[in-house]
């Protein structure tokens, strides 16, 4: 075997081993009825649901802080929402902002299916960088973020003066900012460069710890140490 053929056949192992790596993450959580139901309804929808891995992320994070208020900007059709409700306290509540009032009746009819009384979640439409001004500082534990790409730098911005010392900023879809991760338009795509700027304000914030979690579509995470 040639030294070509050898490095080939590495690369395709390694190739492999990482694909293996990711299923056996991504299959590692599971997801109830209602989950895969809300996911469901959601891929139809078109609204981009997170993964079971992606999910199973949120609850952790937010039980390890015992999340009691969550900002979620980007409601979908509420599977993010029960993952996040499944990893608050009691009695926390989940603020969900949304343009799409079709998804919000979804997650609605979600988070009844999977028990959580109706005042666990207060849904908002509206544009989230109209909304999210009307928030009151340093009240929250967490922030997720899971809309328009494009604004992820302003919603970065919000998150950080509505997270309380200590809380945590989630960012999905992270890998998008990745050069290679959509091919050449890449770098001149906003939605790639929007999450690419996050990514560096996030790094260069000194306010900041923060980490990058390849699972899904990727989730970057940070949490306010000042």
């Amino acid at each position: 075997m040639t030294v070509d053929r050898v490095r080939h056949t590495r690369g395709e192992a390694v190739i492999a081993s990482r694909d293996d790596t990711v299923a056996h993450v991504e299959q590692y959580a599971t997801e109830d009825d209602v989950l895969a139901t809300a996911r469901q309804v959601g891929q139809r929808a078109d609204a981009d649901p997170v993964g079971v891995a992606s999910g199973a992320a949120l609850r952790f994070l937010a039980a390890a802080i015992a999340a009691r208020a969550v900002v979620e900007i980007g409601t979908g059709c509420g599977s993010s929402g029960i993952w996040l409700l499944r990893g608050m306290r009691p009695d926390g509540i989940l603020t969900s902002v949304d343009v799409e009032p079709e998804f919000q009746e979804h997650a609605r009819d979600a988070y009844v299916r999977a028990g959580f009384a109706a005042n666990r979640a207060r849904l908002i439409h509206g544009r989230a960088l109209d909304v999210l001004p009307r928030l009151t500082d340093g009240a929250y534990d967490m922030v997720f973020v899971d809309a328009a790409k494009s604004e992820y730098p302003d919603y970065l911005l919000e998150a950080l003066r509505l997270l309380r010392q200590g809380g945590i900023v989630v960012c999905n879809n992270a890998l998008a900012g990745h050069p290679r991760s959509d091919g050449p338009l890449a770098i001149s795509d906003p939605d790639s460069a929007g999450v690419r700027e996050a990514g560096r304000l996030v790094r260069e914030d000194e306010r900041l710890i923060p980490l990058l979690v390849p699972v899904g579509a990727g989730l970057l995470a940070a949490i306010r140490a000042e």
